[in-house]
């Protein structure tokens, strides 16, 4: 039966379910039926589906005429009615994967999808899970799901695991352009997949198992989060030792042209990845007596940064001749990274519940993109951006560098300005204004 499928692929008339509408889900259902194939999505958030029914594309990286395009064409279709998965062939689960308080990975919205998938999927169906989750949750948790109904993978359904790489705001790669890794349970179940994910990829890299895919997406932001972690560190150690600029020490090591590669320092991690993922791998380590005390200490350390940032604000705060209690604090930015309108885990959040809770209680904030912040008992409201919001801030806090941000002009009102991703690195005059991350400049004038 795998031929039958085999077969739909090839002349695009395999239907496509796809579980989870956020920022994998939607561009991945854009791009199947920008390529033909019929695809349904389904979303719990009945505010995605409202907006989808409306024709109201909801995520920046989606092109609108595509997305028009699709729904138009009647390719894409989406509700919160799982019932439609008995009409799929080829079913993507898309969903997130937090951790719970204690740090440990939390895969119950992709169990309680495969389980609603497990009551209405036919034979010899296509499920991929792409949600980034720990080595073995394929095999060990999805698979003995659908094989309690009595039917074997490899032939009575096809399973694999092909993890998301998707880089919010990114201009060059995106879901139609970036390589894909897929491993299935079975060889019919790598083919079948790397054959539907040829359909939207450049390039499919098969491996040879859930497991090997399910760990090379965790190298990927691991890599990253570690990276992150020593320059984050350096630029602690710089800012301490004094009269080092933290950024000058990376655009020169960036001069030799091999075995280095520049990562920068900033105000702490966001997104949903890279904080997570070292905790995912960090818990399954665990379950073979392994502890990965580099990795888990490179996260803790990201952590760190939105506490360090609170304290480059404090530390300006008790120069200036007012008490901390009536300073007034503009954050500007506060999704988690520049150019995207994703909050989630944003570092400049932290950094605002931080200064809330040493009682600096009137904070304003800007973003283009996010229009209130819950915290506590608080609802932070976006400002607009003028000169009466900077020149009444004691402390304008860059904390996510929007490129639609006239940098020299927000210093020219500020009175003093905490730059934490050396945002305001052309600017030449007003330098005694700005408090460098990593650059030891906490003079106040």
């Amino acid at each position: 039966m795998s031929e039958v499928l085999r077969e739909k692929i090839k002349q695009k008339k395999a239907k496509i379910g796809i579980i989870g509408l956020g920022y994998v889900g939607l561009p991945l259902a854009i791009e199947f039926a920008r390529k033909g194939y019929p695809v349904h999505g389904i979303d719990n958030d009945a505010a995605k589906i409202k907006l989808i029914q409306q024709k109201k594309n909801y995520i920046k990286d989606v092109i609108n005429k595509d997305f028009l395009y699709a729904i138009n064409n009647h390719f894409f279709t989406a509700s919160s009615n799982y019932d439609k998965i008995s009409d799929q062939e080829i079913i993507f689960i898309c969903v997130p994967t937090p951790v719970t308080e204690n740090k440990s990975p939390d895969i119950s919205f992709i169990m309680n999808s495969a389980e609603e998938v497990f009551k209405r999927v036919k034979k010899h169906s296509l499920i991929i899970l792409k949600s980034t989750t720990f080595p073995g949750t394929t095999e060990d948790f999805v698979q003995p799901l659908f094989e309690s109904k009595g039917w074997k993978a490899g032939k009575d359904f096809y399973l694999s695991f092909s993890p998301e790489r998707v880089d919010p705001g990114n201009k060059i790669y995106n879901t139609g352009n970036t390589p894909i890794v897929v491993g299935g349970v079975s060889k019919k179940c790598s083919e079948l997949s790397v054959l539907i994910m040829q359909e939207v990829a450049t390039k499919v890299h098969m491996v040879s198992s859930p497991r090997v895919a399910e760990m090379e997406k965790l190298l990927e932001n691991i890599f990253r989060s570690v990276n992150i972690a020593l320059v984050n560190e350096m630029a602690r150690l710089c800012d301490r030792m004094g009269k080092i600029n933290i950024w000058e020490v990376i655009e020169a090591a960036s001069t030799k042209p091999f075995g280095f590669m520049p990562f920068y320092p900033g105000p702490g991690i966001g997104g949903h990845c890279i904080q997570i993922d070292p905790y995912y791998l960090d818990w399954a380590a665990k379950q073979y007596d392994f502890h990965t005390k580099f990795i888990e200490l490179a996260a803790e350390s990201n952590e760190e940064m939105p506490f360090y940032v609170k304290d480059m604000v404090m530390k300006d705060l008790a120069n200036l001749p007012i008490k901390a209690a009536n300073a007034n604090v503009l954050v500007l930015g506060t999704t988690f990274k520049r150019d995207v309108e994703d909050h989630r885990n944003s570092p400049a959040i932290k950094v605002i519940e931080l200064l809330y809770k040493e009682g600096i209680t009137n904070i304003n904030f800007h973003d283009p993109y996010m229009r209130t912040i819950r915290l506590m008992d608080k609802i932070f409201r976006v400002q607009e951006l003028n000169e009466k919001l900077l020149r009444d801030a004691d402390i304008t806090v860059i904390v996510t560098d929007h490129t639609s941000y006239d940098y020299e002009w927000i210093v020219d009102f500020s009175k003093r300005v905490i730059d934490t991703r050396n945002a305001t690195k052309k600017i030449k005059n007003n330098r005694e204004k700005i408090s460098l991350l990593g650059a030891c400049t906490y003079k106040v004038t």
